[in-house]
């Protein structure tokens, strides 16, 4: 699993010209599901992503989490962070996971963010053509990759 994850005054998505989501303060997380991926994996990740103390405080070090500001949330499913562009110029995706299996572990994502206490969490269009738009805070971009 590989997971962007840009701390953000706003971000958007929308999908034919009509926007479908969009957050203010709090994380846009890009996530990539791999093949091996399994449920604990995502959990693991989840409570990572919400422990992280990236958030500013009032003397403007990274000291808080998502949920100390309750901050909100918006997750792209984005299985071209899976790309293997070792072999070529055109990039592989082999070590993506199908689209069943990464689907199912998507929507856990999102489940466990509201589970865990996120105060707002919207998503995407699993498969859908979007278009993303941010205004990255800081700019603060971490990558994880478990």
């Amino acid at each position: 699993m590989k997971a962007v994850i840009q701390r953000v005054h706003q971000a958007s998505v929308t999908i034919e010209k009509k926007e479908i989501a969009s957050i203010g303060t709090g994380f846009l997380v890009l996530l990539g599901i791999a093949k091996e991926d399994v449920e604990q994996d995502v959990k693991a990740s989840v409570e990572k992503i919400v422990k992280l103390r990236i958030m500013q405080d009032e003397k403007d070090k990274m000291n808080l989490s998502i949920k100390d500001v309750d901050g909100e949330v918006l997750v792209v499913s984005q299985f071209t962070l899976l790309a293997d562009t070792t072999g070529g110029n055109r990039p592989s995706f082999i070590h993506a996971a199908p689209p069943d299996q990464a689907k199912r572990l998507y929507e856990l994502f999102v489940k466990e963010l509201k589970r865990l206490g996120v105060k707002k969490v919207v998503t995407g269009e699993f498969g859908a053509y979007m278009q993303v738009t941010l205004v990255n805070d800081g700019p603060v971009t971490i990558v994880m990759d478990e």
